[in-house]
Formats: structure tokens, C-alpha cells, sequence
């Protein structure tokens, strides 16, 4: 089987819910969202499940809390090596899993700039005042003050590239005859945000954010990339 990406979006905060556009602001979980984040875990991640923690070779997360406090809550013991202090109590024993975490700003959420905290209807509202159009989309239009199309683009393949030369092409490149792996497994788990895992799966399949994204994910999805 060949190396995957799976991609997780943290779990429901309060702006999710009420469809805050939240990019740099640290809010925590709700309860429900952690709790809908558990069972995901329990339900997807497991040695018979759709991420298999010992076929992880490395987990990169968002730097916000939110992303954090979600791979905390699908309970890998990763020996204790999170690269920040626990933003919560998680359930013990976990699962064994010697992937390695990192912590990258190319996964962080979009940067909305003027547009971070307010809902897409308020945004087309202030868009029409300001003589832009009633219309607004993020995919075309970014968001002023913060990020825009092409800058999403060049850190996300940023990231791809390192995904591809780090872990995939070594699990790719040490295939028995029969294409089972004789080395590493190569899976990779990304934990981020909404609008910037959509992205990269754009990015992924080499299309252009212009595109537009072909699926949704909601707070707390899944998703896989191979």
C-alpha cells in the first residue's frame, strides 16, 4: 500500500460553531468537541483501524491549541515528546506510537487579516459597502491583511515537498516484489484547520486554489491523502 496523509480538522470551538472565521485566535475546544474528538479517535485510530499508530512515521500539527488539544485527545502515546506542555488530562494508557511530532506554521489556519472573527455574510456585507462586490470568495479573493491565494500555495507546497522527500520516498523506494513495504511505512498525520487542510488537498492533487475545493470537512473529519 502506498504511504497516505491523513488529515485531521481540530475538533468544534464556539466560532466554529456559530461560523466565526477563526485564523490566529487561540480559542480552546468546546466540550462537545472534545468529546466528538474521542469517539473519532476510538472509532479511526487503532492497529485495526484506518490510521494504524505503528504505521506513523510523523505527525505535524498547527501551532494554535486547538489542533494540539486534538491529537491529545486521540490518545497516542507518543512517549511524552509533544513539543508543548498538555492543554489537558487525556485518557491512560494510550496507544503506542513512535512517530515523531512537529509543530510547523506552514499548516497554521489561513491568516484572514481584516476578515478574522467575523462571519462570511458580514464579510460580503463589508465588501459591498467598500465598493468590492457583493461577492466573496476566499479561494479567489484571499482575505486583505492577511493571506491570498499564492501565499497559501507556497507554504503548502512547502510542506508537501517535505512530506514527500522525508517520508514518503523512503517508504516508497524499499518495496518488496510482492509492493509491501521493507522499510519505513511512510504515514504521515497532519492536525490543522478547516480552510487550510481543504487547501492542501487542492495542492495535493496539483490543482490551483482558484479551483476551488472539491469536498468539505467538518470540525473534527478526516480525511486521506495518497
Amino acid at each position: 500500500m502506498a504511504p497516505r496523509v491523513f488529515i485531521i480538522r481540530h475538533g468544534e470551538t464556539e466560532w466554529s460553531l456559530n461560523g466565526r472565521h477563526t485564523g490566529s485566535t487561540d480559542i480552546p475546544l468546546t466540550a462537545n468537541g472534545e468529546k466528538r474528538v474521542k469517539t473519532t479517535g476510538n472509532a479511526l485510530v487503532g492497529k485495526d483501524r484506518l490510521i494504524v499508530p505503528s504505521k506513523l512515521e510523523h505527525i505535524y500539527v498547527s501551532p494554535r491549541k486547538r489542533a494540539q488539544r486534538t491529537l491529545e485527545l486521540l490518545n497516542l502515546d507518543t512517549k511524552g515528546h509533544l513539543p508543548w506542555e498538555p492543554h489537558g488530562k487525556t485518557e491512560t494508557p494510550g496507544i503506542p506510537c513512535s512517530a515523531s511530532v512537529e509543530v510547523t506554521e506552514d499548516i497554521r489556519e489561513w491568516d484572514y487579516g481584516d476578515y478574522e472573527g467575523i462571519t462570511s455574510p458580514e464579510i460580503r456585507r463589508i465588501r459591498k459597502e467598500q465598493g468590492l462586490g457583493e461577492g466573496w470568495d476566499i479561494w479567489r479573493d484571499g482575505c486583505p491583511g492577511g493571506e491570498y491565494p499564492t501565499d497559501i500555495a507556497e507554504r503548502l507546497d512547502r510542506l508537501i515537498d517535505d512530506i514527500r522527500d522525508r517520508w514518503h520516498r523512503p517508504a516508497m523506494e524499499n518495496r518488496r516484489k510482492d509492493g509491501h513495504p521493507s522499510g519505513p511505512n511512510g504515514d504521515v498525520l497532519i492536525v490543522a484547520h478547516g480552510h487550510i487542510l481543504r487547501a492542501l488537498a487542492l495542492r495535493w492533487t496539483r490543482k490551483e486554489l482558484h479551483d476551488g475545493p472539491a469536498f468539505l470537512l467538518e470540525a473534527g473529519g478526516v480525511g486521506t491523502l495518497r
